[in-house]
């Protein structure tokens, strides 16, 4: 824990694991640690009720009755199931059914493999969310197929940040920082600049690294990042990054190394991220602004005005703005 007194006041981190990552939460303006504290318990409270990686969570009662029955949610779960299920009918890229697939490939684990194409024949049938029926009236979701999987992963953290900065609000905090893992949440004013504007950087997605291959000046919004360089298998001379395609089965192929949307909500940036890179990073499948990093070194920018980017790797040249 940090707390800091400085010429603007107060400012207080601390550092937590949830959800399989680093949580980094930071409030300014005040002395005291318990609205950190308060946000880490929400956000294990929504990890116990979304997580995967619990037999009990009730999430996974909904994939334990796969092709066996309807089950009934929390309203707070059916609600995160309905928008992630809504955003999958669109078949651009976002499908919180893939579950079956990745866990074939299971890339970024010291068992992934490269699956044979029948295996992934068989489990592709398993992703469709046309077999997902959800009741309105009683609460309930029910996946028709055994073996099917909701996994709301791909969105639960930006929903989970904008509970948090909500939560934070309804306190009276004004500005803080929200990291979940690399999901960035800022809110308010950046008490630390005199033009209130924050400094995110964006790090190069070409390498392991935390180095920022840019900076962007932005008022308080969400950064999600959808990228290639965290989990990848190698076979045979070929590389295999994590984000599958459910039309194919195989990773989504395309020159892009990595996509980060900024939008007011993080749930959202969930969702236009993952869209943005199956698009091949065609601006006209976003209103929002975003940034694109491509393997040959070229960074695009989309609806983002340029004045407001400095380039701080040589290595890397910026497009002209979309």
């Amino acid at each position: 824990m940090q707390e800091i007194e400085n010429g603007i006041g107060y400012q207080v981190s601390k550092t937590y694991r949830a959800m399989g990552t680093r949580i980094d939460l930071t409030l300014f303006g005040v002395k005291e640690t318990r609205f950190l504290d308060e946000a880490y318990q929400l956000i294990l409270d929504y990890e116990a009720l979304f997580t995967v990686n619990r037999a009990d969570s009730e999430l996974m009662k909904i994939n334990q009755m796969a092709g066996i029955k309807p089950v009934q949610v929390p309203l707070v779960v059916y609600r995160l199931c309905q928008r992630a299920l809504a955003e999958s009918m669109k078949a651009d890229g976002f499908n919180a059914l893939i579950g079956p697939v990745v866990k074939l490939w299971h890339i970024g684990f010291s068992d992934a493999k490269r699956p044979v194409s029948t295996d992934i024949a068989k489990k592709r049938a398993l992703i469709d969310p046309q077999d997902v029926v959800i009741n309105d009236r009683n609460l309930s979701v029910f996946l028709k197929k055994k073996g099917m999987e909701l996994d709301l992963g791909a969105i639960a953290k930006g929903f989970i940040a904008d509970k948090i900065q909500l939560f934070w609000q309804a306190k009276g905090l004004e500005s803080g920082i929200i990291n979940l893992g690399g999901n960035l949440l800022l809110m308010g004013n950046a008490p630390i600049h005199a033009d209130g504007l924050w400094r995110v950087g964006i790090r190069n997605p070409l390498q392991k690294t935390t180095q920022s291959i840019l900076q962007v000046l932005t008022p308080a919004q969400s950064f999600v990042t959808s990228g290639i360089s965290e989990r990848f298998l190698d076979v045979e001379g070929k590389r295999y990054h994590h984000i599958l395609d459910s039309r194919t089965g195989y990773p989504h192929e395309n020159d892009i190394a990595s996509v980060t949307v900024l939008t007011p909500r993080s749930v959202d940036g969930e969702v236009e991220s993952t869209r943005l890179f199956f698009a091949d990073g065609n601006g006209n499948h976003t209103q929002n602004p975003a940034i694109i990093v491509r393997k040959d070194f070229t960074i695009e920018l989309l609806h983002l005005d340029e004045k407001r980017v400095h380039l701080s790797d040589a290595r890397f040249s910026l497009l002209k703005s979309s």
